[in-house]
């Protein structure tokens, strides 16, 4: 199957929702959250937990193609990062911060949590394999 076709097959409510799930680290971040509870571990314990997450929900899902639909939820994770640090930079600390006022950022943000989700999909992928529900679901995952 042709990539285009693999990405219009994906479960974009199910990429969104994965997505939007990775948005609890920038809102412990944002809220302070992050520094009350401990840095660096609060950060590395969200982003682990994240990743259980998402290992889980397509490992043991019918989820058409894990690895796929796990980099797009990273990718789409990274582009909402950027938005919503648009969008409340200026309103929190006055000025532009971020990935926009540091375009250089841009692409390896993107290339980062591509690989994270890149990582997630592998090890859902791994997970439907040893529970051997890959041939089985193939015909019925969304």
């Amino acid at each position: 199957m042709a990539l285009p076709s693999q990405l219009s097959a994906l479960n974009k409510p199910l990429v969104l929702g994965l997505a939007a799930l990775a948005l609890v680290r920038p809102v412990f971040s944002i809220t302070g959250w992050s520094d009350d509870l401990g840095r660096p571990a609060t950060p590395l314990l969200l982003t682990a937990a994240i990743t259980v997450a998402w290992v889980l929900i397509a490992g043991l899902g019918r989820v058409r193609d894990p690895v796929l639909t796990c980099v797009a939820a990273g990718l789409v994770y990274a582009v909402a990062t950027i938005v919503l640090s648009a969008v409340l930079s200026p309103i929190l600390d006055g000025e532009l911060r971020g990935p926009l006022a540091q375009p250089l950022s841009i692409v390896p943000l993107l290339v980062v949590n591509a690989l994270w989700g890149l990582a997630a999909g592998a090890l859902a992928f791994a997970l439907r394999r040893a529970r051997g529900r890959d041939r089985r679901d193939r015909d019925r995952s969304y």
